[in-house]
């Protein structure tokens, strides 16, 4: 029977490790309260960290915005650099997350020097691999990549599996919008190996998603759902419903590009109803350029071009430069036109001719 703070803490850790979010965050709430009890900051900001991290990874940004905040404040109190910086990155995920890449840039580059610093190569690839993240939603691939490929040197120096993994993922994901699909379906192929040997649930999940994306971009459409559908299995099961809401989306994009397009709209409203909850702008403009995309296809062209010029406002607003691209490009299609030019200007190599447009 637990019955002492540092119990509590570390049956919560066991429990986060284990993806079993929702008991974590119980237990976790169990020993901030004897911390407090105690007057133990210290205690208290761990708690703070865990409920930030455990936060992400369920969606609850807000939530995870709030306990690396107090978990700043903690660590300033005690003057613990270290945990600071750590808080610092882990704001940064959960803005990144929100679609506000500016202020995640400022914390990971305020990170970034504590880390250099500190000499601290396990912070320092972590951070390279969040800035990459940061860098892929603001449209910056080319710079996306250098990072990513950085990250994954420092972590293989550092023999990181896991780190290994999800450099890797990265470089697959920023491959794909980059249209280099091979390369995005190798380092895919390459993470989710890892992970399977490591029993990561989160990283298998994760790379499943992306070899079905990298297969749907090679018109493998029949594999790509195979991979999906473990993507989503996994993610039910930890409760992440920011992957799941994107892994929902590209199974929509598959059903549009297959001509089942009552079914891709399912899909496109499941996941908007996500991305709503998890207050992620750049999840609804894909969804909003999904649904703009089959209702051209039914013949209701004024309703697509809403949805098209919605999501180019909503990409604007947010510096989403790849996104507004995708918008430009539809509402140049629909308008008789097919311009292309938006991706050259990005650097990122890809051309449509026709709706429905197979965005990676």
């Amino acid at each position: 029977m637990i019955n002492n703070a540092d119990g509590f803490f570390s049956k919560a850790e066991q429990l986060k490790a284990e993806a079993r979010y929702n008991d974590s965050l119980s237990f976790c709430g169990k020993a901030l309260k004897a911390y407090k009890r105690d007057n133990n900051i210290e205690g208290m900001l761990h708690c703070f960290m865990s409920m930030g991290d455990v936060c992400r990874m369920t969606g609850e940004f807000m939530l995870a915005s709030k306990s690396y905040s107090q978990a700043i404040k903690l660590s300033k109190k005690i003057n613990d650099s270290v945990s600071l910086t750590d808080a610092e990155v882990g704001l940064g995920l959960s803005m990144r997350a929100l679609g506000m890449w500016k202020d995640a840039l400022r914390l990971f580059a305020s990170a970034e020097r504590s880390y250099r610093k500190n000499s601290d190569k396990e912070g320092m690839a972590f951070v390279l691999w969040a800035k990459g993240g940061a860098l892929r939603i603001k449209g910056d691939i080319t710079g996306a990549i250098m990072l990513f490929k950085e990250s994954l040197r420092l972590f293989r120096t550092l023999k990181d599996k896991r780190g290994i993994g999800y450099s890797l993922c990265g470089l697959g994901g920023t491959s794909r919008v980059a249209g280099l699909f091979k390369d995005s379906l190798k380092y895919y192929n390459a993470a989710n190996k890892i992970f399977s040997g490591l029993k990561d649930t989160f990283g298998i999940a994760y790379s499943h998603c992306g070899i079905g994306n990298a297969l749907r971009m090679a018109n493998d459409y029949e594999n790509a759902q195979k991979h999906f559908s473990k993507a989503t299995k996994q993610y039910k099961k930890i409760g992440d419903i920011v992957s799941y809401a994107y892994t929902l989306w590209s199974l929509g994009k598959t059903y549009s590009m297959t001509g089942k397009y009552d079914t891709a709209m399912d899909y496109f409203t499941q996941s908007s109803r996500f991305f709503k909850k998890t207050k992620d702008p750049r999840g609804m403009i894909y969804c909003k350029l999904g649904k703009g995309e089959v209702e051209f296809l039914k013949g209701r062209v004024s309703s697509a071009r809403r949805s098209f010029e919605s999501a180019f406002r909503d990409s604007r607003m947010n510096g989403f430069s790849i996104e507004g691209c995708h918008a430009a490009a539809l509402l140049s299609f629909i308008s008789g036109k097919t311009e292309n030019q938006c991706y050259n200007k990005i650097g990122v190599k890809l051309k449509f001719q026709s709706i429905p447009f197979n965005i990676p």
